[in-house]
């Protein structure tokens, strides 16, 4: 049967669909936090958290995060610098600075943002994230789509297409998304579709003998339902970095990046190699890989003994900064940084 005839016979079965996936939902959601204890802010708090991060990393990143800014009001009164360093960990920075401006915007707003077309205007907010607010929090009828809830509708429908990106896949699905979400309770569905995708629908080895739509699934027979959603995925680009490790009287050079910046701005990493040196040593005391979307990114960190040649280019260049080890904690470093840097002090020491 062709793809759109599976998704019509989808919208046929909708009513009978969205309560066996209610029905599930209802004793089976996980006791998350900002369902536990819903409010708007915790909606979108959470929201922005688990773009690009899963569920069980951000949780204690989220606690923490309510235990110092409970509120929009808390949120906008806070220094920049205590925004990111309470996001430090969970990566994409941007996400944090973009909360940070949409506490001061919501609070300064009169009247306040309550339909998905007024919070897409809100720094940060795009069309996914203002459809799961408008829906749980005003009860707003409208879909949220995400890997999620492709991933379901591609399985449920057997559609085979490839998409060239996922983006193109969302704007696939969209319509049949909309097309199923509960008008009764569009919250709880959208919720619900989420904590299919998260638990039951898994990319790898999807749990399909407990799934409580399986009666509606045309992909069900698949021996290669894990392939579906057929997307097309960006090459890897491979990126070589050479930094510098160098201590001095119980203080580490460090570099912060520029506060207009991309994904890292205000943050300090272990300065690149060719602020400290024309040339490095022999070889690399260690060499570390991490990856950000679609990039793999070496980084050869070279011991470097400080110098008066140092002393002189701190003073060239104002990104560089000696930061005492001891107050290492209270700046904000990058993720992988601060793991490299903990390891080759206890190297050292």
């Amino acid at each position: 049967m062709h793809d759109l005839a599976q998704q019509m016979d989808l919208k046929g079965e909708r009513k009978k669909f969205q309560q066996a996936l209610g029905k599930w939902y209802a004793g089976a959601q996980r006791p998350l936090p900002w369902r536990t204890k819903p409010s708007l802010y915790r909606t979108v708090v959470s929201e922005l958290m688990a773009q690009q991060t899963q569920i069980k990393t951000m949780l204690p990143y989220f606690e923490r995060w309510m235990e110092r800014f409970p509120d929009f009001d808390a949120l906008a009164e806070a220094p920049p610098d205590d925004v990111l360093k309470h996001w430090e960990g969970l990566g994409y920075y941007s996400r944090a600075r973009n909360l940070h401006k949409l506490a001061k915007e919501y609070v300064a707003a009169d009247p306040k943002p309550t339909n998905r077309h007024e919070w897409m205007a809100m720094p940060g907010i795009g069309p996914y994230t203002s459809a799961a607010i408008a829906s749980i929090n005003f009860g707003e009828s409208v879909a949220v789509v995400d890997g999620n809830v492709v991933r379901i509708l591609a399985r449920l429908t057997n559609d085979t297409r490839t998409f060239k990106s996922n983006g193109d896949a969302v704007k696939g699905f969209s319509l049949l998304a909309e097309e199923m979400v509960s008008s009764a309770n569009p919250g709880d569905h959208n919720q619900a579709m989420m904590e299919l995708g998260a638990t039951v629908c898994l990319k790898r080895k999807p749990l399909c003998t407990i799934c409580p739509v399986q009666s509606f699934c045309a992909g069900y027979a698949r021996e290669d339902i894990e392939e579906l959603p057929r997307i097309a995925r960006k090459a890897t680009e491979q990126i070589e970095i050479q930094r510098a490790w160098v201590l001095q009287d119980d203080s580490i050079l460090l570099q912060r990046i520029a506060q207009d910046a991309g994904q890292l701005a205000g943050q300090y990493e272990l300065p690149v190699l060719n602020l400290i040196a024309t040339k490095p040593p022999e070889k690399p005391i260690i060499t570390k890989t991490r990856s950000i979307t679609h990039r793999r990114i070496k980084e050869h960190i070279y011991a470097i003994k400080p110098s008066s040649t140092h002393r002189r280019n701190l003073s060239e260049n104002p990104s560089l900064h000696w930061v005492d080890l001891g107050k290492l904690e209270a700046i904000t470093l990058s993720g992988p940084h601060r793991r490299w840097v903990k390891e080759l002090i206890r190297q050292a020491g």
